[in-house]
């Protein structure tokens, strides 16, 4: 089938690379003329493990192309994927959904024939019925349907959410837009991937509803943390005994700084600010937004307490800056009210992420960045780990002690054993234990 993606960031890019790798005909768009010019050259504009061969090799085969021209792009495609960016609007915390319009404004004077656009982006209930409107409004003589199919990726593991999905959530009435949409995803039947299908507003909450549920799960960990830590308890004891519950499950209870990245703080408000309008209030939600935010400063006030209560004049060397291992992604990272935190009563921070430094500095001054994570304990009155790269789990404890001036670790993710890491000869803080 021939796909259009209008939008080549995380979402259209990733969804457009994998569709190629089925073995459709697909087309990225994006008005980002640098951005299609990095893609054109080979380059690719976001780190996610596995993107750059995925996309290299589709390129190569013919199966996957960008362009700068939607009007190209839309005119002969089966189905148009709006991926654009849904961030929240500034002043309200409602989602912005001025390029989902903009784009269905232009999808509008392109497409020929019968299409189906597809709304990838996530976006609050009704979204779908104002395309529906906009495109109807510019084009009456358009054959088309619109359909919901929000995206379930995780930075870090898109790839394999996308060819392994959970479930793939299909919201429409036309059924011939249904079809179409079955076939686009028929390659994924060989995985026994469910296809489920309901209404578009049903589709548009479903996304909502998922990110809010595990957001909700990782805050009532991370509040069973701060209760261990009063009671003597070990999270790590508490999440494995409940998490062994089917009806529970064990993903999303780890506890550490809080959520972050660029899906759970935006879905989590504008879910919010949907249910205002709608005069049915998320009470659970709302909790849950107000003490994440609260969490990532009391993060920063974990370490400075680890320190002796004071910071002032001291270096702290910080390892982990993106919201998550395996991404560059620094939106609404933890790290970045922690060090705020730390810089705010008086220390000097040295940092170092694997992949997220370009992005970190766009958003935190008056960091020093190192190459590596040992040159960040360099004379640092104590180490900090706050994103759980794979690169730090096994540290070399040893060559850490005489890095630093003081031996304190502080370990917001919970990935080194007290008892080893006291052994050693430190002072070790982590969360819930």
């Amino acid at each position: 089938m021939k796909i259009t993606m209008i939008g080549s960031g995380y979402v259209g890019l990733v969804s457009g690379a994998c569709f190629a790798d089925f073995g459709h005909d697909v087309i990225c768009v994006d008005k980002d003329e640098s951005k299609i010019e990095a893609l054109l050259d080979g380059r690719i504009p976001i780190f996610e493990p596995g993107l750059d061969h995925l996309v290299a090799s589709n390129v190569a085969a013919g199966r996957l192309s960008f362009t700068t021209n939607l009007s190209e792009g839309v005119k002969d495609a089966d189905a148009v994927f709006i991926a654009v960016g849904t961030p929240s609007r500034r002043g309200d915390g409602h989602a912005d959904l001025s390029y989902v319009y903009a784009a269905a404004e232009e999808i509008a004077h392109a497409i020929s024939g019968f299409t189906v656009i597809v709304d990838k982006s996530t976006v609050p209930v009704g979204t779908g019925d104002e395309v529906e409107r906009i495109i109807r409004e510019a084009n009456p003589n358009a054959d088309f349907a619109v359909v919901s199919n929000p995206e379930f990726l995780r930075e870090g593991a898109a790839i394999d959410d996308f060819k392994r999905p959970d479930r793939i959530v299909i919201g429409g009435d036309d059924e011939r837009a249904l079809e179409v949409m079955r076939q686009v995803y028929r390659p994924l039947h060989i995985n026994k991937s469910p296809i489920v299908e309901m209404s578009r507003r049903g589709a548009e909450l479903t996304k909502y509803a998922a990110n809010a549920f595990l957001a909700v799960k990782i805050t009532f960990i991370n509040e069973i943390a701060d209760l261990c830590e009063k009671v003597g308890a070990d999270v790590q004891d508490v999440a494995r005994g409940i998490g062994l519950d089917n009806r529970i499950g064990s993903k999303f209870l780890h506890a550490g700084p809080g959520y972050g990245g660029s899906c759970f703080p935006k879905d989590t408000l504008a879910l919010l600010k949907t249910a205002q309008d709608y005069e049915a209030p998320q009470r659970i939600v709302e909790s849950v937004v107000s003490i994440n935010d609260q969490r990532k400063r009391a993060m920063g006030r974990k370490v400075i307490a680890a320190c002796g209560g004071d910071v002032r004049d001291k270096t702290i060397a910080i390892l982990g800056l993106t919201f998550k291992p395996n991404t560059d992604d620094m939106r609404d990272s933890p790290a970045i009210s922690v060090i705020q935190t730390l810089q705010d009563a008086g220390a000097t921070i040295r940092a170092y992420d694997p992949e997220g430094t370009e992005q970190a500095k766009k958003v935190l001054d008056n960091v020093i960045y190192c190459s590596n994570a040992y040159e960040a304990m360099e004379g640092a009155d104590a180490l900090a780990i706050v994103t759980e790269w794979d690169a730090f789990r096994a540290l070399d404890l040893g060559k850490v002690k005489s890095l630093l001036s003081q031996p304190i670790l502080v370990d917001l993710r919970n990935i080194y054993p007290r008892d080893m890491v006291e052994q050693a000869g430190f002072s070790y803080s982590a969360v819930g234990r």
